[in-house]
């Protein structure tokens, strides 16, 4: 049929839930075990009124401004409606009462308890009260007989027992039900019906069918089935025209009877299948209102079948068919309602039909074509049986009845779309709220007041150093907002007097015209808005997309290609969430936009679809404070660009498993990636906090959904790619020419590597061998050769002997694979194309390994690479010139002011603070960095890391052309090596060990050169801290050419940032597979104890 089922929304805790409509029907009112009563004005009524009667609420009743609550001190209360105030006790049991119920006229109540009995009060002398006695086991439900002779009521004991209310008799009892000793064994609450007006039927649910019994002879007369209802049914309602019987099931499946034919009308399931446990009939529309055993509320409407069209009816249909869709169909669905014959059943808001309802372009035919597959509402008026009567019910308002139905149709269960969700502001409250939050994200507040006294805006910084608090009148009655560290974005929607207008106040402007504001054009309302740095956008409902300066100069616009949901910006990163198009069975369908407004302005993702786990919505859209696009959807999953893996979407946590109870939700205000934190608001039964109290941040972790994390394997593979995802942005940020600290990004490779050390030797007790291999195909250099040694020790010689080939082919790679990448890369920058510096084809390594991938993932700086790093072995042929002649040639002076050819090599200038900071940051004491044997002396691999530093050939180019710049010859060059490497730093424990080797071996000649090392490590520790000192100051004081160059480093000038940067990484980043910075000594130092250990 044509019955619109909304979503079902939050209404209480998880529980017995009651609900009922007040006498115009202008509310609907619950209670739960909660405890409140709530009153609502509507489904989408974000802020119900509520009322707190007691500690549980079991039941309800509403009727001339009394609410009547039975509660769980055993009493019956009253208080008066809508006001809430409380208006006496009516009556107390010695158990809690299960039903409270009024007569038609609403001068009596009926109660019945847990402790046997049935009561029945005057409402305006609670003294006046008949008790009724009878029933062997707790009450379950009441009905009262519609002219107050009667009262039915049904008990655990399994009997259905009816009263005559004056002699408090019992006329009649049936033993329908299956008994059971409590109300929570209860296998159905059966919540009982008298036939209003008449009260000639009375409707009893007896498991799968509802019993109808005669008034007076007390016979059944029929009963009402229907093949959709699988499990018992637990409450039945009467529509207040008596036509309509309504049931709902434990499974949550309600139907509906028309009682003239006993023909099932309508067919519902439950999103979740929940037990229906309350039921109640809109006075005057055709509407349901249905509580669950969860505490969620849900809304049918347009139930039943109608009479002739006309205006109203198609207008109806019209405007469900928009709010379902959002679309633009209005023009096909004036006049004749039409539908094609093989639509399961026939009727003009067809929203479970499949043929008519999902596409507008099925639709357009048939009424175009106007063929043998189309029907008018005349020809199915007349093919139906039904009688024209009950026109009062249409004319009551505001739900009008829908076409009659030919109920032989076989029952349609396919798919139904999903309402699409309005538009929102990240960390923003609903705002219909009087007092509510506008924003709340990493930089500050902004609340909105709108209430008698004021309506106005209040901006508090969580950073008083960027701006002070500010509080503005809200005159326009802007209900967005956005607050970056530069300016405050407001925007309204239009009135019939006034445009839609963006409004923004660029606090940090160094002028004294700080605000400005731009109107929309006409129609064209502002639905989203978001800043950036030095950048505003707004989405607005014609599609587009305005981006604006700060300074409000109006920039690119774009279209949308459908509604938008969210934005959100940072830095250059703009963000756009739309609705694709329509989802299907309570999914939403959406697709994000990613764009870089900078210099290069790109679109990194095209409008790809975004992942939402099953029925759930988007809540929350943003980046963190690296500037990782994130989003959190409504089951309370947080997911997070992973740009390591071709900006695939992952989870990061699900704050569900944080939640104590099932109503409560986390309300997100920022993400954090270093340190790992989400930080978000506690709501304990509910989704939004209030403003006041002034709500407290939580900080959750995170945890990416492994499998196996409680074992010690999964646990470490978890924490190892958590670490890899969560440094991604280093590489994003460095490609970006913002400054990092090289410490943090030296401990992220750090920890990731000894957790594959820890893997390693788990693998190795496990005689996983071919796992070992796996894991060390993950591992840099150095670690690789800390595998072989443990493999070794382990007597695991097959693996070892493995690795150790596996080190030389990833050696040679590395050796082989930059020199190639750097023609290109060479070729690019000099043809000067304004390429984008995305990593595309050309920034990407020709030979890649696993291993040079995973330490491209936290250590991978593609465009650094592309600008700095020049290895001058690449560029033999193609830039021996240039560089030969203009760098200069005095050999003991490196680092002149060449910076003006080099310059030209670098995109943007917003690199030199970053270049001196390393500069500085790589003059720290040498280190044992990683190696890249020679291809000569590749066998000696597994010992290599802890021999003295000995220089592949790209390195001893590098040496080259920093003394030796005047040199052109590469024979030359190679001929020279002896005193490069000699001019090379060494520690003070290799100068050391280099003296005291002859010792070593002379008092153990049968030690190894690994353990010679280790032999002299253990030694050179035994030193005093003087001596040691002194050999360090040895170290130090090598050769004056590289004091001076120490020298010339510690002070870096500007012009000089770009030469140093080259010169400083080229020997260090192409070493080995770019990686910015080496492991330093005491990690490697820590790493091998490890490995010792465990062995």
């Amino acid at each position: 049929m044509a019955a619109t089922q909304k979503p079902m929304r939050y209404g209480h805790t998880e529980g017995h839930t009651d609900v009922c409509f007040d006498d115009t029907g202008s509310c609907i009112v619950t209670c739960g075990s909660d405890g409140d009563v709530r009153i609502w004005e509507n489904l989408d009524d974000d802020d119900p009124k509520s009322i707190n009667v007691g500690e549980k609420a079991y039941s309800c009743a509403l009727k001339n401004g009394r609410l009547i609550t039975a509660v769980s001190n055993n009493t019956v209360q009253m208080h008066t409606f809508p006001e809430g105030a409380p208006d006496g006790i009516l009556t107390r049991f010695t158990m809690n009462a299960n039903h409270v119920i009024f007569n038609s006229d609403g001068t009596k109540i009926a109660a019945g308890s847990s402790d046997f009995m049935v009561k029945v009060v005057e409402v305006t002398d609670s003294s006046k009260q008949k008790t009724f006695r009878g029933h062997d086991a707790p009450v379950l439900s009441l009905t009262f007989d519609p002219r107050d002779v009667y009262l039915a009521s049904a008990s655990c004991d399994g009997s259905v027992r009816v009263w005559k209310i004056a002699d408090q008799i019992c006329t009649t009892s049936w033993p329908l039900l299956q008994k059971c000793n409590d109300v929570i064994n209860a296998k159905s609450i059966c919540r009982l019906g008298w036939q209003p007006g008449s009260g000639k039927l009375l409707a009893i649910p007896v498991d799968k069918v509802v019993k109808l019994y005669r008034r007076e002879t007390w016979d059944s007369q029929s009963d009402l089935s229907d093949a959709f209802i699988m499990q018992p049914l637990n409450v039945v309602a009467w529509s207040p025209c008596g036509q309509y019987l309504a049931a709902g099931s434990v499974d949550g499946n309600i139907v509906v009877w028309n009682m003239e034919t006993q023909e099932c009308i309508e067919r519902m399931k439950h999103e979740k299948n929940y037990s229906i446990c309350g039921l109640a009939w809109h006075p005057k529309h055709r509407q349901i209102a249905y509580t669950d055993t969860e505490g969620n509320l849900g809304l049918l409407e347009n139930i039943g079948d109608g009479k002739k069209p006309n205006d109203k009816v198609a207008s109806t249909v019209t405007k469900d068919y928009n709010d379902l869709f959002d679309g633009e169909d209005d023009d096909y669905l004036n006049g004749d309602m039409i539908e094609p014959q093989s639509s399961p059943k026939a009727g003009a808001n067809e929203d479970d039909g499949d043929d008519l309802m999902p596409t507008s372009g099925h639709l357009k035919r048939a009424i175009i074509d106007d063929d043998d597959n189309s029907l008018d509402i005349g020809m199915i008026k007349a093919n139906s049986n039904l009688e024209k009567e009950d026109d009062d019910d249409d004319q009551t308002g505001g739900f009008p009845a829908l076409p009659p139905s030919s109920t032989q149709q076989p029952f349609y269960d396919g798919p139904m779309p999903t309402p699409k969700q309005k538009p929102f502001q990240s960390g923003s409250t609903p705002a219909h709220l009087m007092h509510r939050f506008m924003v709340w994200n990493s930089v500050g507040i902004i609340r909105c007041y709108n209430d008698e006294q004021d309506n106005a805006i209040d901006i508090e910084f969580h950073d008083t150093s960027v701006h002070h608090a500010t509080h503005l009148p809200n005159s326009l009655n802007h209900t967005m907002a956005d607050l970056s560290t530069e300016a405050i974005l407001l925007a309204c929607e239009s009135t019939e007097e006034l445009a839609s207008k963006l409004h923004c106040i660029h606090f940090s402007s160094w002028d004294a015209n700080k605000e400005w504001t731009v109107d929309m054009p006409e129609d064209e309302d502002v639905e989203a808005i978001c800043l950036g740095q030095g950048w505003a956008a707004c989405a607005t409902s014609a599609l587009l997309v305005r981006v604006f300066t700060v300074g409000g100069v109006q920039r690119e616009i774009f279209s949308l290609p459908g509604p938008v949901v969210s934005m959100a910006g940072h830095g250059e990163q703009l963000m756009i969430i739309y609705h694709r198009g329509t989802g299907f069975d309570g999914d939403q369908c959406l697709g994000v936009q990613l764009m870089e407004l900078g210099k290069t302005k790109k679109q990194i993702l095209h409008g790809d679809p975004l992942s939402l786990t099953k029925k759930s919505y988007l809540i929350w859209v943003g980046f963190s404070a690296e500037g990782t696009p994130c989003y959190v959807d409504s089951e309370g999953i947080v997911r997070m660009l992973n740009r390591g893996l071709g900006n695939t979407w992952i989870p990061v946590c699900n704050m569900r498993e944080h939640c104590k109870g099932k109503s409560d939700h986390y309300w997100v205000v920022g993400i954090h990636e270093n340190p790992q934190q989400l930080r978000c608001i506690p709501c304990k039964g509910a989704r939004f906090p209030p403003t006041l109290p002034r709500p407290a941040v939580a900080i959750l972790s995170f945890k990416l959904p492994y499998c196996q994390v409680t074992t010690e394997k999964g646990q470490m593979e978890e924490q190892y790619w958590r670490s890899v995802v969560f440094h991604n942005h280093v590489d994003y940020l460095s490609k970006n020419g913002y400054e990092l600290d090289e410490n943090a990004k030296s401990q992220s490779v750090k920890e990731q590597q000894e957790l594959l050390m820890k893997l390693f030797a788990l693998s190795c007790k496990l005689e996983r061998e071919f796992r070992c291999m796996e894991l060390a195909d993950l591992m840099t250099q150095n670690v690789v050769n800390l595998a072989i040694k443990y493999a070794s020790r382990s007597r695991r010689l097959n693996l070892a002997q493995r690795l150790s080939e596996m080190a030389v082919e990833k050696a040679s790679e590395l050796a082989t694979a930059p020199e190639d990448e750097e023609e290109e890369e060479d070729f690019r920058k000099h043809l000067n194309a304004g390429y984008s510096n995305s990593a595309t084809e050309w920034s990407r390594l020709p030979v890649r390994n696993v291993q040079q991938d995973q330490e491209m993932e936290d250590a991978e700086e593609t465009d650094a690479y592309e600008e700095v790093e020049e290895t001058p072995e690449g560029h033999k042929q193609s830039k021996k010139i240039v560089l030969s002649e203009e760098v200069s040639s005095n050999k003991k002076d490196p680092v002149v002011p060449s910076a003006n050819v080099l310059d030209t090599m670098s995109k943007y200038s917003k690199k030199t603070s970053l270049s001196s900071s390393r500069a500085v940051n790589k003059q720290n004491p040498p280190v044992i960095k990683p190696l890249i044997p020679k291809p000569k002396s590749k066998q000696a691999l597994a010992i290599s890391f802890f021999q003295a530093r000995t220089l592949n050939s790209s390195e001893k180019t590098v040496e080259e052309k920093e003394e030796k710049a005047g040199n052109e010859s590469h024979e030359v060059k190679v001929t020279a090596q002896e005193s490069t490497e000699n001019r090379r730093p060494k520690t003070g424990f290799q100068m050391w060990l280099e003296e005291n080797r002859a010792n070593i071996l002379t008092d153990n000649p049968d030690l190894n050169e690994a353990e010679v090392i280790k032999e002299g490590m253990s030694r050179f520790r035994m030193l005093s801290s003087e001596e040691r000192m002194v050999w360090t100051e040895k170290a130090k004081g090598g050769t004056v050419n590289d004091l001076t160059e120490d020298k010339k480093r510690k002070r870096p000038t500007t012009d000089e940032d770009e030469v140093k940067k080259n010169q400083e990484q080229k020997p260090e980043d192409s070493n080995l597979s770019k990686k910015p910075k080496p492991l330093d000594q005491s990690t490697n130092v820590r790493l091998a104890a490890f490995a010792f250990k465990q062995s």
